[in-house]
Parts: structure tokens; sequence; C-alpha cells
């Protein structure tokens, strides 16, 4: 399992690929943070860092996936999958390390992003006018939406051979699991009697109540049982591949 943990994570850096979605990224956050009007933290009145956890999970909608896409596709286009499916290992294993890998790649493209926090800390007034404590319950909003969007990504390249298909379906899915059930909620149908229902089964409503610095279990827990029902969709997928 561990083998395959430390292959996923050579693949990305041993890649041109893997450089530049991670600077890509981290140069786009950046501008958008520092340099463009209507997002700059410089044109707000108070030290505050909110706009990296509102861009970040829209950025992530397409990062995540470019990351994810030839976890499974490659493996199967190449043939190596196959190799991989004759030895002694279970499937929820193997869809476990690649999980593990990937969310470790995007806990690295995000480390970066510190610096941020850094020179808000530095620029407020009086210095060090700034909330860590929801600063760091953000993070780890942020971080879950990460992981689900990897499941995802996972899911959709257990689907496929080609990565651009699996970017693209990944992509979907995450923009729809993401936005698609605040957008819903407000059909007649559903407004002013389940809409509150409605936006509980998408990722922004649990989002926005961990981004305020407020962690409850009941997001928590939406989060994990999202993560697991989209890598138990993967390893059943890979299994009816393998028979």
């Amino acid at each position: 399992m561990f083998s395959i943990y430390k292959k996923e994570i050579n693949s990305f850096f041993s890649s041109l690929i893997g450089y530049i979605v991670a600077g890509v990224f981290l140069v786009f956050m950046g501008l958008l943070m520092w340099l463009f009007v209507d997002t700059s933290i410089l044109e707000d009145n108070y030290a505050t860092i909110d706009q990296l956890f509102s861009l970040a999970p829209m950025i992530f909608i397409f990062l995540v996936p470019a990351v994810t896409m030839k976890s499974f596709a490659d493996e199967f286009k190449d043939g190596t999958y196959e190799l991989l499916a004759v030895y002694p290992i279970q499937e929820w294993k193997i869809v476990l390390a690649k999980f593990l890998a990937n969310g470790t790649l995007i806990l690295i493209i995000l480390l970066p992003t510190l610096v941020y926090v850094y020179s808000v800390y530095q620029l407020g007034s009086p210095r060090g006018n700034l909330d860590l404590g929801a600063i760091a319950g953000s993070y780890f909003g942020l971080f879950l939406v990460a992981l689900v969007f990897v499941s995802i990504g996972l899911f959709s390249s257990a689907l496929t051979t080609n990565q651009i298909i699996a970017f693209a379906l990944g992509s979907f899915l995450s923009f729809f699991l993401l936005w698609a059930f605040q957008f819903i909620s407000t059909l007649p149908i559903f407004y002013g009697q389940f809409d509150d229902l409605v936006q509980k089964l998408g990722i922004n409503y649990h989002y926005s109540s961990i981004s305020r610095g407020v962690i409850d279990s009941r997001d928590v827990i939406y989060f994990l049982s999202v993560i697991i029902f989209l890598l138990f969709s993967c390893m059943v997928v890979l299994e009816k591949r393998k028979g």
C-alpha cells in the first residue's frame, strides 16, 4: 500500500504537469488576492484573508481533477493496472493509497498560501490583528472540500482510460456537488418548504459553516460520508473492471 502511495507522489513530481498545476494555482491565487481590484486584500479595510477561502474552492474545481485525472486512467491506458491487480492487494487498499497520496499533494500545494496569512498578519493595524483560530478552521474546511474533490477525481479517473475525459467529468461533478444544490433549492417546487434540506445536500452549505470558524460535527460527518461513498463507488468500478 505504501509503495502505491509513494509511486503516486513520485509520479506527480517527476512530471512537468505537476509543477505547472501547482504553479498556476499559486500564481493565480496571488493575483486574485493582491492585484485584482475586485478581490484584492489591499482594497479591504480589515485584516482578513476571506478572499482565499471564498475563491479557492472554485479554483479547486479545476485544480484537483488535473491532479487526479491520471490516477487510474493512465494505469488502464498503459496496462499497468492489470499488473497491479494480480498482486495480493485488495482494491480498497489501492483506492485508499491513491486517495491519501493525492490528498497529500493538495496539502503540499496549499502550504505556500500560509505566506498570505503571514503577510496579512504583518500588515494589520495593530500588527497581528487577525483571528488565527477562525483561519485555522477555514483551512480545515477548505482541505475537507479538497478531499471530496479528490475522491470525485479518483472516481472519474476509474471510469475511463482518457485523462481529458476524467478531468472534464471530475470538474463537472465537483462543480455540481459544490454549487448545484444551492440553485436547485431556489426552484418553486422546493423554495419555502424543502429549500434548506436541499441545500444541505451540497458542499457549499457545510463549507460556509466551517469557513466561519465554527467546526460542527454534522458538517464534518457530511464531508466524511461523501468521501467514503465516492471511494466505495470507485472501488466498485475497479472490481467490475477487474472482473
